[in-house]
């Protein structure tokens, strides 16, 4: 199991080179404005998400489905409840995920995992809009809902993602969901609802708690 690749499937966001066109009366530059203020203002976000993963050479879509938190700086919780029990845990100094029907853990240092990934960056409260992506509205600028679709090229190395497909709320800005698209062109979906900001998240929250018996797999010495 590549634990780094369970990581890219989980993040967010943002950026332009150029004003192709208006959505909803919007210009672009000020789209990403709005987002990011959203996002600077959040300081702690949880939501129930589905996600999706489509691979292309097999035409194969699996669904999961769970509850996120994220809270700045550098940390989250991603709780698969369905169809199987996972929890991932990242904080500044440690990465763990968890899968009680194997009872195995895997450790990582969190610090490899926040340079590399730009979306995980993002996600954990250290990224920068406009230094990870270049941004456009989709060919199709709004969904049905009129919420805004907004297509992100990642600057330089992306960890294997080619494109991210973001949507966004057109009433308060904040993320709705996004899909990653890889070099192979495998989609993976993730949507959120029942969103809250700046609820109460202690630090503590996110450090996993080793279960009694469980083997652990610390590939933090395996780097070394």
């Amino acid at each position: 199991m590549n634990f780094c690749i369970k990581l890219v499937m989980i993040g967010w966001i943002v950026f332009s080179l150029f004003l192709p066109a208006l959505a909803d009366s919007i210009a672009l530059e000020d789209l990403i404005t709005k987002i990011q203020e959203s996002y600077e203002r959040a300081e702690s976000f949880e939501a129930m998400f589905v996600q999706e993963v489509t691979i292309k050479s097999i035409n194969k879509t699996e669904k999961e489905e769970g509850i996120v938190y994220f809270k700045k700086p550098k940390r989250m919780r991603w709780v698969y409840s369905n169809p199987e029990l996972k929890e991932l845990v990242v904080n500044p100094e440690k990465a763990w995920f968890y899968i009680p029907e194997d009872n195995i853990v895997y450790i990582q240092d969190a610090e490899e995992i926040l340079k590399s990934k730009l979306t995980v960056r993002f996600l954990s409260g250290i990224g920068k809009l406009r230094n990870d992506f270049q941004i456009s509205f989709s060919p199709k600028p709004t969904n049905e809902e009129g919420n805004y679709l907004l297509d992100l090229i990642p600057k330089g190395l992306g960890g294997g993602i080619e494109k991210i497909l973001l949507v966004v709320d057109k009433d308060d800005f904040q993320i709705m969901g996004f899909d990653f698209i890889d070099i192979y062109g495998n989609i993976t979906r993730i949507t959120f609802k029942d969103i809250k900001v700046n609820n109460e998240l202690p630090d503590t929250f996110f450090k996993f708690t080793l279960p009694p018996g469980v083997e652990i797999y610390d590939m933090q010495n395996e780097s070394n």
